[in-house]
């Protein structure tokens, strides 16, 4: 596995998806994440991976596929996260940075968060705006998170159990784990949830056993 996923960084840092080649910043999260959680960041180039993360940054502040590509919650979420694995991201959002108020900008006066202007809320942003504002800044004000609880709450599914994407739609897995991911991100330890990782998205107590159990090796 480690072969496998460090042989796939490119020359200017990025990582192909597969044999074909084809670059994404998802594809660079999910190898670092990957080669982090292994306890193997040695076999990359961290520092060519982070420059062309940063390279791919848009003026309006946030992140895109690739450079020059729209940005978009999901890919923010795999740049920030990425970054702050790589410990290249500032623990402190720059003041200058127009990145936090792109993504306030995505809550939406029903309370959910869309993914990028002029598109509908989604619970799935729940996960991938929150885990930005968390990587950015701890603290979780900068959004309403009781107008967000309500939303999420709202579309669970009362037989089921699951979480949709939208109130009234079918619940699948995608949206049930971004669902309950988010309502953890807002502290809701009354639901019986645990704290989460915003860079991961896995439970603390997960990442620290991998991380005890890494060091030992």
């Amino acid at each position: 596995m480690l072969l496998d996923v460090a042989g796939l960084q490119q020359a200017d840092g990025s990582f192909a998806g597969d044999e074909f080649g084809e670059i994404d910043t998802r594809f660079s999260y999910c190898a670092i994440a990957t080669l982090s959680l292994l306890g193997r960041l040695d076999a990359i180039d961290t520092e060519a991976a982070a420059a062309f993360i940063n390279s791919c940054k848009n003026p309006d502040g946030g992140y895109g596929v690739s450079p020059g590509a729209e940005s978009h919650a999901g890919q923010i979420f795999c740049c920030l996260a990425t970054l702050f694995i790589l410990e290249r991201l500032p623990p402190v959002s720059d003041p200058a940075d127009p990145l936090p108020e792109w993504l306030v900008w995505r809550q939406l006066p029903c309370g959910g968060l869309n993914g990028r202007p002029e598109k509908l809320e989604d619970v799935c942003y729940s996960w991938w705006v929150l885990s930005c504002l968390a990587l950015l800044r701890p603290q979780m004000d900068w959004i309403d998170g009781a107008k967000l609880t309500e939303f999420i709450l709202a579309c669970q599914d009362p037989v089921s159990g699951g979480f949709a994407d939208r109130p009234g739609d079918m619940p699948d897995v995608f949206h049930t784990l971004f669902g309950i991911a988010g309502l953890a991100l807002l502290n809701h330890v009354e639901l019986g949830l645990e704290p989460v990782d915003p860079a991961y998205c896995m439970p603390v107590k997960t990442i620290n056993k991998l991380r005890h159990t890494t060091s030992d090796k």
